[in-house]
């Protein structure tokens, strides 16, 4: 018997507003992020996102280079991508995008 999640294919995270793919469930490194928003997730790959102008912020884990991460297809903020931590406990982030949960949506689940 077919494995069932061969048969609907991986299980993806799409944008909210146009459900253009932007991440596989795979590809989740932590849940257990917040934005200030609400809850969010980190990510290792997404797609279909151009990023916005880097940008220092502090944020709960300290000072952090960023840039937002908007959807390809519509524009719409969908979070932000970690380019640079300042806190040696905190350079696991480098080049991954957190993807804020109420902009996403579930697909194949």
């Amino acid at each position: 018997m077919a494995d069932h999640q061969n048969l609907i294919g991986p299980r993806l995270y799409s944008c909210f507003n146009c459900r253009n793919i932007l991440s596989q469930h795979e590809h989740i490194v932590s849940k257990s992020f917040q934005s200030s928003n609400g809850r969010a997730f980190l990510f290792s790959h997404v797609i279909n996102i151009v990023e916005g102008s880097k940008q220092d912020r502090h944020l709960n884990t300290g000072l952090h280079t960023v840039a937002d991460v908007f959807c390809s297809d519509c524009g719409e903020s969908v979070g932000w991508k970690y380019l640079k931590a300042f806190e040696d406990s905190q350079k696991y982030k480098e080049g991954k995008t957190i993807l804020e949960c109420f902009k996403i949506i579930k697909e194949n689940w």
